[in-house]
């Protein structure tokens, strides 16, 4: 209780304590990644049987975010399974974050380890954030995933952030990992040169055929210290409650925005596991007095 309450107190001095930012998330590109990571359906690796599919085309994108806009999100997420983008890729996702600036729409995009001059591409083409996930501590990083390492990640971070581009950048709890793994995980985020705009946690969803499907699920009492420590290590960033949403009650997610949660994803789907859908999330944010943040409104004091 006592950390609940000092979350919920740093929280209240940095925003407005009842406004929740969305976002809308994307797959433009779904399926046969080449990395190993063992929580992702979209692994060509870990025994998934996700089918693949080509990039996106650009219209086709920019349709689903005129839904996206006019369902109330004022950011728009896309993401890529891949290992990184080709050049011959680049010009269709600069015109993916042109589009989706010109509908008055943030705009942030996932598309794994990037090279400077595609990072400065990006940058150009008006990309605002840049999502990429250390997932867990650098302890437990290798029983996840080996096809990349944690500083790969850090390294991605810090090359994205100094193009002046805003990071987002979390992780999953609930992958088997220890306490101390989900605080490591958030004192590295908070240790970077400039803390991630956004922080999103994601509740593990175990997905069938994946390594991690049968993985015991965390206590949601846990879950809730995580953000609250999220919110206390970085108090001006977004702390973002993000996939495993639809196995959690409305009591939990309540004690998640008490704690400092202030962003969510919208929609029916994330990536390729199932979100509450906007409906639902009407009917949460009215019981508690919760109101969306505006595009172009950060909630911030």
């Amino acid at each position: 209780m006592d950390l609940l309450f000092k979350a919920h107190t740093v929280h209240r001095e940095n925003f407005d304590p009842n406004q929740v930012q969305r976002s809308k998330l994307l797959s433009i590109k779904t399926g046969g990644c080449a990395e190993d990571c063992a929580y992702c359906s979209q692994s060509a690796r870990n025994g998934s049987t996700l089918s693949a599919s080509k990039l996106m085309e650009v219209q086709a994108v920019l349709a689903e975010a005129q839904k996206a806009k006019e369902g109330g999100a004022s950011r728009y997420c896309m993401g890529a399974a891949w290992r990184s983008p080709k050049d011959r890729d680049m010009a269709v996702l600069e015109a993916m974050v042109q589009g989706v600036k010109e509908l008055g729409m943030e705009t942030c995009m996932t598309l794994g380890m990037l090279e400077d001059d595609q990072i400065h591409r990006l940058k150009d083409a008006g990309l605002d954030y840049y999502n990429h996930n250390i997932d867990t501590s650098e302890r437990y990083y290798s029983e996840i995933i080996t096809t990349r390492t944690f500083a790969d990640r850090i390294e991605t971070l810090n090359r994205v952030r100094d193009a002046g581009i805003k990071v987002c950048a979390g992780g999953i709890v609930g992958m088997g990992e220890k306490q101390m793994d989900r605080i490591d995980m958030l004192l590295t985020l908070a240790s970077l040169k400039e803390h991630p705009d956004s922080v999103p946690i994601n509740m593990l969803i175990p997905i069938e055929n994946t390594p991690m499907a049968e993985v015991e699920k965390l206590d949601p009492i846990e879950f809730v210290r995580t953000i609250a420590l999220a919110r206390i290590l970085m108090p001006k960033s977004h702390v973002r409650l993000s996939a495993g949403r639809t196995d959690m009650t409305d009591e939990l997610q309540a004690m998640c925005f008490f704690a400092g949660a202030n962003s969510i994803f919208v929609g029916d789907t994330l990536l390729t596991a199932n979100n509450p859908g906007e409906d639902k999330d009407a009917i949460l944010f009215n019981k508690l007095g919760i109101t969306p943040m505006a595009a172009g409104c950060d909630g911030k004091k």
